[in-house]
């Protein structure tokens, strides 16, 4: 199947009818967040590197126009004027990893408007579900504190596509590895992992199971402990430990249970068999929050294993976000909707120290102190540059995050930041909307 085909139908329809009446002058269209989700003191901007890659690839041809007339029992000719459509136009975009705020456009696409109109929910699809899985999963780091986490979130995630983001996207917020090892060889990153419990079970016995672990990989390895009684599991992966001069690098993997107090537990049993530099890792059902009760409360648990509720944002799996058009054919564009107005014309973001944003129209003076988050990342249809590395997403997140203020940091009841609003942006939606509601009442 074509990746033209991934839309939605009403974006077909519009584009059909758009070239079929002769309306292909340029179009801005902003995505943007309208409000953040509960618990969310900042979000962290991901997909633009796919969302990039949809617009260089798309191309209508034959075979999707039949499909367009197949799924709309109309004839192929009247679908027609669709063949060869391709992205034309430009991209400006928040770099991958920035911390962006409700309201900023992430990305604006000027393009003739079928085009620009088409994309629409590829888009959305790519930027919302990366951008959602990148916040959640640098909350994670955060209530850390220090300490390692690693992805375990595969055999959950909404597919494997889904899987391999949230991999890279664990990584791009300070992730120290992953469970996928697809997502570990496409991207290099550390591949990490222990056993089952099943592993165990198959073998009927613990210590029987870590030593024949320990013939099949040398070392480091981690002991998983709690499939039958959690200390004697330390205890049993201590002694292995121990005969088999096993020490560095190695661990013993609490997964159930009371983390806090068997942490406590395991980590009295492995000092006390000498084996001081053995690591504790905690998995099962752990996210920023379960991660913050574990870290505030002392335990001594040195990496932390997430899955399921972060590889799917469980808290907040979806990012209230739309695409909008703000201008046509050399005309500021909006939206009066209720609770959904809209902001016209094109635009940036000009950020200041600790995350003091001003959403500005595109052709306003970058105040002082402030430097412009939008970039222009494509221009005619193509990259105006190659595909930014994981390294530089990275770098330019860990920057940012340390701008925000602590407020924004928090974990449980965060202040998210507000952008201002330009004086000459509310001065231009104010007179759009007016001359909106003049026409729409001589229209009565």
């Amino acid at each position: 199947m074509s990746d033209a085909l991934v839309t939605d139908l009403y974006e077909v329809t519009m584009a059909l009818s758009y070239l079929r009446e002769g309306m292909t002058a340029p179009a801005t269209f902003s995505l943007f967040v309208r409000k953040p989700p509960p618990e969310r003191g900042f979000l962290v901007a991901a997909g633009l590197a796919s969302a990039l890659d949809h617009l260089t690839e798309l191309r209508v041809d034959e075979t999707d126009v039949a499909a367009f007339a197949e799924v709309m029992e109309r004839p192929y000719t009247e679908l027609e004027p669709l063949l060869g459509l391709r992205f034309t136009g430009e991209v400006r975009a928040v770099p991958e990893g920035r911390v962006f705020l409700p309201g900023e456009p992430l990305l604006e696409v000027t393009a003739p408007l079928p085009q620009a109109q088409f994309v629409e929910s590829y888009l959305l699809n790519q930027v919302c579900h990366q951008s959602a899985v990148a916040s959640k999963a640098a909350r994670c780091v955060l209530a850390a504190d220090g300490r390692p986490v690693v992805d375990f979130s595969l055999r959950r995630t909404q597919g494997v596509p889904a899987g391999a983001q949230a991999a890279r996207l664990g990584a791009l917020v300070g992730f120290a590895g992953t469970s996928n090892v697809a997502a570990a060889h496409a991207y290099a990153l550390r591949a990490v992992g222990t056993m089952a419990h099943s592993y165990v079970e198959a073998f009927g016995d613990e210590a029987a199971a870590f030593l024949a672990f320990t013939r099949a990989h040398p070392g480091p390895v981690t002991f998983l402990v709690d499939t039958y009684d959690t200390a004697r599991g330390v205890a049993v992966a201590a002694r292995v430990l121990r005969e088999s001069g096993l020490h560095e690098g190695c661990a013993v993997r609490l997964d159930s249970g009371d983390l806090g107090a068997l942490a406590v537990t395991a980590r009295r049993i492995l000092d006390e068999a000498g084996l001081p530099g053995v690591r504790i890792t905690a998995s099962g059902g752990l996210d920023e929050y379960g991660i913050d009760r574990l870290v505030r409360s002392g335990a001594p648990i040195d990496l932390f294993a997430v899955g399921t509720l972060v590889g799917v944002s469980a808290d907040a799996p979806y990012l209230d976000a739309a695409y909008k058009l703000v201008a046509y054919d050399g005309q500021p564009m909006m939206k009066l909707s209720t609770g959904k107005v809209t902001a016209p014309g094109a635009k940036q973001v000009f950020r200041g120290p600790g995350l003091a944003d001003t959403i500005a129209l595109r052709d306003e003076p970058a105040p002082a102190g402030t430097a412009p988050l939008l970039r222009t990342v494509m221009a005619g249809g193509e990259r105006t540059s190659p595909p930014g590395t994981l390294a530089e997403a990275r770098a330019a997140f860990a920057a940012d995050l340390a701008l925000l203020p602590p407020s924004a940091r928090r974990i449980r009841s965060p202040q998210l930041p507000t952008a201002a609003v330009s004086e000459r942006l509310a001065e231009l939606t104010a007179d759009v909307r007016r001359r909106i509601e003049r026409r729409i009442r001589g229209a009565r």
